[in-house]
Formats: C-alpha cells, sequence, structure tokens
C-alpha cells in the first residue's frame, strides 16, 4: 500500500472540483509525487484532465430492510385468553352440576349426554339458566 499521506488538500480541492465526496477521489498512485506538490485548483484541474485524478463511482447503497412485523400467534393468544377463561368459568360449573344430577339420579344417562353436548354448544349462560331449562322442560321437578 502506498502512502496516501500529505495529500489530504489535493483531494479536498479535487473533490470540491469534481462535486463528489473525498472518498470518491482517486489519485493515480504511480503519480502521488507528482500530486503531491500541486497547491492551486487550476493544477488539479489540470491533472484531472490527463486522468490522474478521478472520481470513483458511486457504489450501491443496500436496500433497507423494513423491520417485521410481529404477529405470531404468541403475540395474538393473548387478545384471546380473557375468553377462553371466561367460558372455563360458565362451562365448568355446569359440567359439575348436570353430573350431580346423574349421580343423584333426578336425570339418567342419555338426558346427561344431550345437555353436556348443549352445554358444550354453548346454550346455557349459567347455572340459573340451566335450572330454568331443566325445570321448562319438566326433566327437574319444583323444589
Amino acid at each position: 500500500m502506498i502512502d496516501m499521506g500529505g495529500l489530504r488538500l489535493q483531494k479536498r480541492i479535487a473533490a470540491d472540483i469534481l462535486k463528489v465526496g473525498v472518498n470518491r477521489v482517486w489519485i493515480d498512485p504511480e503519480k502521488i509525487n507528482e500530486v503531491k506538490n500541486v497547491i492551486t485548483k487550476a493544477e488539479i484541474r489540470k491533472l484531472i484532465n490527463q486522468g490522474v485524478i478521478k472520481a470513483l463511482p458511486e457504489k450501491m447503497k443496500k436496500p433497507k430492510v423494513e423491520k417485521k412485523k410481529r404477529k405470531g400467534p404468541g403475540r395474538r393468544k393473548g387478545a384471546r385468553k380473557r375468553g377462553k377463561e371466561d367460558w372455563m368459568r360458565t362451562v365448568r360449573p355446569l359440567r359439575k352440576m348436570i353430573k350431580e344430577l346423574r349421580d343423584t339420579g333426578k336425570i339418567t344417562k342419555g338426558q346427561y349426554r344431550r345437555l353436556y353436548m348443549l352445554i358444550k354448544g354453548g346454550m346455557f349462560r349459567s347455572r340459573a339458566h340451566l335450572r330454568l331449562y331443566l325445570k321448562q322442560q319438566g326433566i327437574l321437578k319444583e323444589e
């Protein structure tokens, strides 16, 4: 590598003339001593015309990578969690209630199965709603 020290002024003036950045100024490594002695704009223009000093082509810029949007299941699951908890809070007591009714003999196995499927389908809002349905259907007697 050839020492480019002492060419800061020449590079700056050449960059100004060529209308490019200092990093894009190229000086012929074989003519460095000739360029070191030059200090005026006119002399640098002459060297540019001779091809001793040139402007390097622009480097290709890499495309800017856009920030990735996070939309995976981990991000989405949180929004649904509340609904699932509400569902569990209604279904579990209903299932427990019909299980107790079956075990005490107040409803048959077939009725239990049918009620279980209705609960699973989301037909009942609460235990009171289920009790009301059972009374209307005549399955459960008034107590």
